[in-house]
């Protein structure tokens, strides 16, 4: 007869590899579920069903990860809603009179922003506006809205708060802020070098359009607000500069977030309006089907088995490659989730490793990274459409670079 304990842990086995599966497709057949309903749902279920008990499914949640999301989606709001974004996208778009200079403003710009800030919503304003521009300029948007993409990705490499998974990556490794950065630039810089050098050479000779220009594409604007546009970047500042400090980052950031809700300017509302929750939901679901299963043994048990095959995940050009797979077939939160339950963190060139290959990993194709698909979706509302093989066509060499410069560094 089958023991309770061993009915449990089936049970969290089966819940993880539909949860994945889940996340894989996108939705389920039927229902109205997304991929944060879905991992909802899967630490729904291994409470239900795997016996994790409510205390458990509170301590696998890394708590320092939620806060620290939570606080930069705040920040990001802010200078959202004081007109930052929109400053930034107009004052790049004004350069459209020499196309490789802009190219290469519009991607300088976007990592650089990504690497600081949500690079969702820096795509989330960016293309609008500078698809308009490109329209009204008679420039083919495709290759420079595909770049935008490309950018948020590489540039959210670039440090420890560029995008969520790495916000996970480094409270879960205990990576040093300043220790990262120092290792991942060099990387970094080659791939929006490859970047830029490979969409401008495979994109320059079909850059004219004769595409209609929609009348209402700067309804979604913000109005500058000078004096808190200062407000939210001299508190980035700041909040950067502490980060090098020995104080915890998630206090940090929730302090800064706390100066911005008590704000005299932008109602509460509207400030919690722009946290994307949805992404903290799923991360927390995440943290509950991982855990779960990291508790089974069966993780550890599996990486010791591919050892013995032969599939070393620890091995850098293998985890590169996983990484970057996974973070095309799951999702990349999902991803970089699982695979920190199966490698070993005791060394921080595995969380650098991680960190740098879900986010270049992430331009692969247009389901890579969520900022692919804001693109692609804004975009289709101007009337502009960029399909998987257009964008593939583009993307596919430039990650294959980037990645390749990667495993270089790592082996150099």
């Amino acid at each position: 007869m089958m023991t309770a304990d061993l009915h449990h842990k089936l049970a969290i086995l089966v819940l993880l590899a539909l949860t994945y599966v889940g996340i894989a497709l996108g939705h389920v057949p039927g229902l109205k579920l997304n991929r944060t309903g879905i991992a909802l749902l899967g630490a729904i279920g291994m409470m239900i069903f795997g016996g994790v008990s409510t205390a458990e499914v509170v301590s696998y949640i890394n708590w320092p990860t939620i806060f620290l999301l939570f606080g930069f989606f705040v920040i990001s709001a802010q200078l959202r809603l004081s007109g930052f974004y929109d400053l930034v996208a107009g004052g790049i778009s004004a350069r459209l009179s020499h196309p490789a200079q802009f190219l290469f403003i519009l991607m300088v710009v976007t990592a650089g922003l990504s690497a600081f800030l949500n690079h969702d919503i820096v795509c989330y304003v960016f293309t609008p506006i500078v698809g308009t521009a490109l329209l009204r300029k008679r420039l083919n948007p495709v290759p420079f809205l595909i770049a935008l993409a490309i950018a948020s990705n590489v540039g959210a490499a670039a440090t420890l708060i560029g995008n969520p998974q790495n916000m996970m990556i480094g409270q879960i490794v205990h990576l040093n802020f300043g220790g990262y950065i120092i290792w991942s630039i060099v990387p970094v810089l080659f791939s929006l070098s490859c970047s830029y050098g490979i969409i401008w050479i495979m994109s320059h000779k079909s850059i004219q359009s004769t595409a209609p220009v929609p009348k209402d594409a700067d309804s979604e604007s913000k109005p500058l607000d000078w004096a808190h546009t200062i407000k939210g970047l001299a508190l980035l500042v700041v909040v950067i500069g502490l980060f090098f400090s020995s104080l915890p980052k998630e206090v940090i950031v929730l302090a800064a977030a706390a100066i911005h809700i008590a704000s005299p300017k932008f109602r509460t509302d509207d400030l919690l309006g722009l946290v994307d929750w949805p992404v903290l939901v799923l991360f927390m679901g995440l943290f509950i089907v991982t855990g779960s299963f990291q508790s089974t043994g069966y993780g550890d048990q599996t990486v010791q088995w591919l050892a013995h095959g032969g599939l070393n995940l620890n091995a850098p050009p293998t985890l590169i490659l996983a990484t970057t797979a996974l973070t095309n077939l799951i999702n990349n939160s999902a991803a970089v989730m699982l695979l920190l339950k199966v490698v070993d963190l005791s060394h921080p060139v595995t969380g650098y490793i991680l960190a740098l290959a879900n986010s270049f990993g992430g331009s692969l194709i247009v389901i890579g990274s969520v900022s692919n698909i804001i693109v692609v979706q804004q975009a289709q509302q101007l009337g502009i459409t960029i399909g998987f093989r257009q964008f593939a066509r583009l993307s596919i060499p430039v990650t294959l670079a980037a990645l390749g410069g990667l495993l270089l560094w790592v082996i150099c």
